[in-house]
């Protein structure tokens, strides 16, 4: 990918170019939205431009998807996108918004903070530091932490951040840290994890950047995700989780032949990135595998010729780099989200 993407992650699409939802690596960027069959891939299958675009957010055309959007082209051409999850499609659609905006106005696409909002000196190179702020020897050591009944893994607080600029004699003060980290955080550098630093970053805060001990952060390509505390035997909370074992519990799997459904307790495995499947009443070997790099991940409320289920609106879709496509039901919409970011993380850091 050539030029600087705004935004970029796996979406299901389906428009001028496809009768069937496709998985797809779609990046956005100031004028338009590429999108390519593969992550790794140099050219893209297509793309949409924005100006003259609007977008529909939430998209009820297709009722059995859920987090759906809609993007019209100027000559008319509907293209749809479906997010894993609500928040998801919600980023996407501010950040589709914005770029449309500043298409009519004759702007630059600029996230809140800019570097000269917050008069950063130019000798500062963001894109370096943020290399050398994820050194695995001489960077930030990420971490489990846990709050509000919720794990986050892969993370790290505000106050290591700025403990970590201070060390490395990248600034002079805290004052300066605050600042600087504002800045990756308004770049993307850096990503708020949990309720106290998201609210900072949307403006309810003196400062967008927290130098505390309970505002959570992470780099937005190190795997990161939440989970809630459970009494569930089946989820397992490591203190290291690369290489490892990253959640495990029982699902409703669809068998791809006969179509039924049965109860497989699943593990999911990150390096490489594998979710493993066993009967749950026993037995060391799996019944078999799903290859997670590349795979797309969505939640569905529900299946065509699928037997119902006394649990509704908790069913998701597993769609492998091969175009193979898994459907699993969790016991809850809580759990289903959980699996869906868990999914997601390995997918992008697994191999």
């Amino acid at each position: 990918i050539s030029r600087n993407p705004l935004r970029c992650v796996g979406l299901l699409m389906q428009g001028s170019m496809f009768n069937t939802w496709k998985p797809m690596w779609v990046v956005l960027l100031e004028d338009g939205i590429e999108f390519y069959k593969r992550k790794a891939d140099n050219s893209p299958k297509g793309m949409v431009p924005l100006k003259g675009s609007s977008i529909n957010s939430p998209c009820q055309d297709f009722g059995k998807r859920m987090f759906v959007f809609k993007l019209t082209a100027a000559k008319q051409q509907d293209h749809f996108f479906q997010a894993a999850y609500l928040e998801e499609r919600d980023a996407w659609v501010r950040d589709i918004k914005k770029a449309i905006r500043c298409i009519d106005g004759g702007q630059r696409f600029a996230r809140k903070s800019t570097r000269k909002s917050i008069r950063l000196p130019e000798t500062i190179n963001l894109s370096a530091l943020y290399l050398s702020m994820k050194d695995p020897e001489k960077g930030i050591k990420e971490l489990k932490l846990e709050k509000d009944k919720k794990v986050f893994n892969h993370c790290f607080t505000g106050t290591s951040v700025i403990d970590w600029l201070v060390s490395s004699n990248s600034i002079r003060n805290r004052k300066e840290g605050l600042m600087l980290a504002s800045s990756l955080l308004s770049e993307g550098y850096l990503q708020p994890a949990g309720d106290t630093s998201k609210a900072a970053a949307e403006g309810l805060s003196d400062t967008p950047f927290l130098d505390l001990s309970d505002a959570y952060y992470y780099f937005p390509d190190s795997g990161f995700f939440c989970e809630g505390n459970s009494s569930d035997d089946d989820v397992v909370l490591k203190e290291e989780f690369r290489g490892i074992v990253v959640k495990q519990g029982c699902l409703l799997k669809q068998g791809h032949r006969r179509k039924n459904w049965k109860v497989r307790k699943f593990v999911l495995r990150e390096d490489p990135a594998y979710l493993h499947y066993y009967d749950p009443a026993g037995g060391e070997e799996p019944l078999g595998a799903i290859h997670l790099r590349g795979c797309v991940v969505t939640a569905v409320e529900d299946m065509p010729d699928s037997k119902k289920y006394d649990v509704d609106n908790i069913l998701f879709e597993i769609i492998t780099a091969n175009e193979i496509h898994y459907y699993l039901q969790a016991a809850s919409s809580a759990e289903r989200t959980e699996w869906i970011r868990a999914i997601q993380a390995v997918a992008r850091t697994g191999k």
